[in-house]
């Protein structure tokens, strides 16, 4: 367990993601009026919460002070441990209204049907059989009911763009940022940084802006609704405005607390337009998502990356093969089967 002092009431507790190379998210406290509120609360698992109760015990307080949890997202690491902190404690809880439909969504649809709209997806996609096959035999025989987050506690609160949250004494004002998911937000706590650090005071910036890594940019799925959206273009677009916000310090939900926001805007927005330019260029001959997620690069090659992470690669090819379609610089090839597409 590893807690940080962070100043001027806001602390972190390092609570682990079971079986991942992220290792653990950073679960920010901050003091209120009313007792201590958490910005995001991570995954539900036993060791997790192991975790977290014992970083709250070395801050001196306990789970069943909090008086809220502010999720930044929908993902079980940042919101799986939510309701047992609200069972403990009777704290609210309060998510972005976007990322509330998706958790309706994962609470009533049967995992199943997940598992049979995935298996689609990825094979108009143009994935091979041999990778759709494990997802359609799962949801023939009804194993799908292992998989992480199908029963997220239900918020009780909206999380209202621009406006500041119900925190007592404190002024944190959420700023909606999608693209990593439809409902992700940064919270903008408008107070002096603690050390006197230059600038419009701190972000908690859970997964949207990361010191070392580039969060995922892949799809928003809801098999009812046909609006041909774009994540990427949402993203981008969330980083320019959270550039011009001037923080002193940025307080991420992995890795590291960091300044230089402004900076490291810029990096992530050259890195995509160095990636969508290298895809643009590959599509001199027509490709599926799935052929381009093979030639793309990636941190070891294809042939390496495991079951799991190719249907995340794919999801994020097409995203940036959806910007570039509304960019103009790419376009669908006619035909029947899984979709092509060309540069334009």
């Amino acid at each position: 367990m590893t807690t940080t002092d962070h100043g001027g009431g806001v602390w972190s507790v390092a609570v682990p993601i079971p079986d991942n190379p992220l290792g653990h998210t950073l679960v920010h406290v901050v003091d209120t009026d009313r007792g201590p509120v958490l910005i995001d609360a991570g995954w539900d698992d036993p060791a997790s919460w192991d975790a977290l109760t014992a970083g709250l015990a070395a801050l001196g307080t306990r789970v069943a002070d909090v008086h809220g949890v502010v999720v930044t997202h929908h993902h079980p690491d940042h919101h799986g441990l939510s309701g047992r902190v609200r069972e403990a404690s009777g704290a609210w809880i309060a998510l972005h209204p976007a990322d509330t439909a998706v958790v309706r969504r994962t609470r009533t649809a049967p995992p199943t049907s997940w598992l049979r709209y995935l298996a689609d997806k990825l094979a108009a996609a143009g994935a091979p059989d041999a990778h759709t096959a494990p997802l359609r035999q799962a949801a023939a025989t009804g194993r799908g009911g292992d998989l992480p987050g199908l029963r997220p506690a239900l918020p009780d609160r909206d999380i209202v763009p621009g406006e500041l949250l119900d925190l007592p004494g404190r002024r944190l004002r959420a700023v909606w940022t999608p693209g990593h998911t439809p409902g992700h937000v940064c919270l903008h706590l408008e107070e002096e940084h603690p050390a006197g650090l230059p600038g419009g005071g701190r972000l908690f910036s859970g997964d949207h802006l990361l010191p070392g890594i580039t969060p995922h940019i892949g799809l928003y799925e809801d098999p009812e609704d046909t609006t041909v959206t774009d994540p990427l273009g949402d993203y981008l677009d969330s980083l320019e405005r959270i550039g011009r916000l001037g923080v002193a310090e940025v307080l991420p939900a992995h890795q590291h607390a960091f300044a230089g926001a402004a900076a490291r805007v810029r990096e992530l927005l050259a890195h995509h337009e160095s990636r969508l330019a290298a895809l643009h260029a590959l599509l001199t001959t027509p490709l599926t998502p799935w052929e381009l997620a093979e030639r793309m690069e990636w941190n070891r090659p294809w042939d390496e990356i495991p079951y799991g992470s190719r249907t995340i690669a794919v999801a994020e090819a097409e995203a940036h093969l959806r910007h570039l379609v509304k960019r103009g610089r790419a376009e669908p090839v006619p035909g029947a089967g899984p979709v092509a597409y060309r540069a334009a």
